[in-house]
């Protein structure tokens, strides 16, 4: 279950709360710590100036306000990273942490390739795959549901969508958490060292990669790599390194997140069994309507998704002087958007704290909002209503094995290994 924390301990960390110094609990269970923030202080000035937002509606005006809050982060990367690092060279040029004109470019090369239809002809190779990982499953009458499932699905999605071969994929999960870990507020040398050292790894491959697809071109309308490099002979052209470091970030993107959700939702039904025990009879009954079951699968999508968001903060730095929520924010200051907060916040959500897998109108932050909002998220909520529908309706009786081992980090909310039993 998820630890239990007394008041006195949520107080004491809410008044001493600092990104760069969490306390091992706030890892283990950090929503009762937001909401504290969200009701005392809940645009937080941190003790290194920047500011710490956790009400939905700030959140939505922030993401909202493009012209005062710039999503461009070298002003903080630099210190942290290096100007010289493959970090800071990775970071600095991706899609998520860059406004228009950069952002606008690369986002509709990537949306091209990721329409409705596009995403329709997916799902028959995704079941596929799900219905291959579960046989694998029955047959060893369990295994681990980060390793042996959840990672393994969004992995060979986005290899597809790149076009990596299969015999070529194996580095891709370590190369995406060394560098997704890397955005954590505070950082070890080896951290840091392994992040470097991935974005260089992966950025040789994708040259060659790079290279063989320039000679024989896929399909454009499904081939995200081909629709970028194709890009270089218009009015979008990339540069070899917006190239090379987006094809990185599509990977990241797509990867640790999904993952997540579909790790999340799994352990958030074992430890509230009364969600369960309500959903299952529900998917049975429509186990031969596959629209029934859409219909059932995507608004409770949508609630594991706000109710344990995979990516926690957003960022943004202000251009100008200007309030929010009625704080005074001077020209230059950093901020951190805090999802998990917002997504569980009373103003927006009626009983937030609830797992409510027929919850309406979920206007939950778990994508984003606005012109930053995730390019995939249609793909990533195909990817949980497959994957999380076709487990639950073939193991109803799953069981964890052992306690799982969350992920260790703030930014990115997961599991490293989550043990189960089929039998």
């Amino acid at each position: 279950m998820t630890p239990f924390m007394s008041l006195q301990r949520v107080g004491e960390i809410a008044r001493s709360f600092d990104l760069r110094a969490l306390p091992a609990d706030f890892y283990a269970n950090p929503y009762p710590v937001y909401a504290a923030l969200r009701e005392r202080e809940p645009i937080r000035r941190m003790p290194d100036g920047s500011f710490f937002l956790t009400r939905h509606a700030d959140l939505v005006a922030v993401y909202r306000d493009t012209q005062t809050f710039s999503s461009d982060k070298k002003v903080e990367f630099e210190p942290k990273y290096g100007a010289a690092s493959a970090l800071f060279e990775h970071h600095t040029a991706s899609l998520v942490f860059n406004d228009p004109p950069l952002h606008t470019r690369v986002r509709k090369l990537i949306m091209g390739a990721l329409t409705r239809r596009a995403i329709a002809d997916m799902e028959p190779g995704l079941v596929a795959l799900v219905d291959g990982l579960l046989d694998g499953i029955a047959a060893r009458g369990g295994g681990d549901l980060v390793e042996d499932f959840a990672s393994a699905i969004p992995v060979e999605i986005i290899g597809n969508l790149l076009g990596v071969p299969h015999a070529d994929r194996a580095p891709l999960r370590g190369w995406s958490l060394a560098i997704l870990g890397a955005l954590e507020p505070k950082l070890t040398p080896e951290q840091e060292a392994l992040g470097n050292r991935s974005v260089r790894e992966f950025t040789a491959y994708l040259r060659d990669l790079v290279a063989d697809r320039r000679r024989h071109p896929g399909d454009p309308e499904h081939d995200v790599l081909t629709r970028l490099i194709g890009g270089e002979m218009g009015p979008d052209r990339l540069s070899e390194t917006e190239l090379l470091q987006n094809c990185v970030f599509i990977l990241n993107a797509g990867h640790e997140t999904t993952t997540n959700l579909i790790g999340n939702a799994l352990v958030a039904l074992q430890e509230r069994p009364a969600a369960l025990a309500a959903l299952l009879p529900r998917m049975q009954a429509l186990a031969h309507d596959a629209q029934g079951l859409e219909a059932l699968m995507v608004p409770a999508v949508d609630e594991f998704l706000r109710f344990e968001s995979s990516n926690q903060f957003s960022n943004r730095r202000a251009r100008a002087d200007t309030a929010i929520g009625g704080v005074q924010l001077p020209a230059g200051s950093l901020l951190t958007l805090c999802i998990g907060a917002a997504n569980r916040d009373p103003a927006q959500f009626a009983r937030p704290d609830e797992l409510d897998l027929a919850r309406r109108d979920n206007r939950h932050l778990a994508f984003g909002f606005g012109i930053h909002q995730c390019a995939g998220l249609s793909l990533a909520r195909l990817e949980g209503r497959i994957a999380i529908g076709r487990f639950l309706q073939r193991f109803p009786s799953y069981r964890l094995s052992a306690s799982p081992t969350r992920g260790g980090r703030a930014r990115f909310r997961g599991f490293l290994k989550v043990p189960f039993s089929v039998a």
